[in-house]
């Protein structure tokens, strides 16, 4: 009866071990998508699009550079600060350099996988401003940022360039 037993918990313990699969790439990415005032898809079809940010030890680093030809993109956010700031540069074919500056608030949930994984960040989108160069506004569409990279989170409204 004690091997049965014995038998019986090695089974169980067996069937208790779990094989999980940590994310390789545990990024979260925030899409962007650039549409007219008629709630049309804007396309930057020969201006081109730079997007810098600050990193949190002071130095720039350079997001999208020199984009042309796109309707939506995405970008990873920081995991833990409380506000992202992204400075936009556009440049249209006439030599104009516009220059704009996003502000991003969220709000940083820790996500665990499983006690085997090392912990990621998921964010909750609370508000985000702009200054009005050449952006006449944009809005939050969908404010959770996980791993599913196919909602648009921010709808960018362009000023008129031609």
């Amino acid at each position: 009866m004690r091997k049965v037993i014995v038998f019986i918990l090695t089974l169980m313990a067996i069937g208790a071990c779990t094989s999980i699969d940590c994310p390789v790439q545990n990024n979260v990415y925030t899409v962007y998508g650039f549409l007219k005032a008629d709630g049309s898809t804007d396309t930057l079809k020969v201006d081109t699009l730079t997007i810098i940010s600050k990193r949190a030890d002071g130095t720039d680093t350079t997001l999208l550079n020199r984009a042309t030809g796109i309707t939506t993109f995405d970008m990873s956010i920081s995991y833990t600060q409380p506000e992202d700031v992204f400075y936009y540069t556009l440049l249209d074919t006439l030599g104009n350099t516009y220059r704009d500056t996003i502000y991003v608030k969220k709000e940083n949930v820790p996500h665990f996988e499983s006690v085997d994984c090392q912990a990621t960040y998921f964010h909750r989108l609370t508000d985000v401003r702009t200054t009005h160069h050449i952006i006449d506004s944009i809005v939050i569409n969908h404010s959770t940022v996980n791993y599913d990279a196919t909602n648009e989170h921010f709808h960018i409204y362009f000023k008129a360039r031609y």
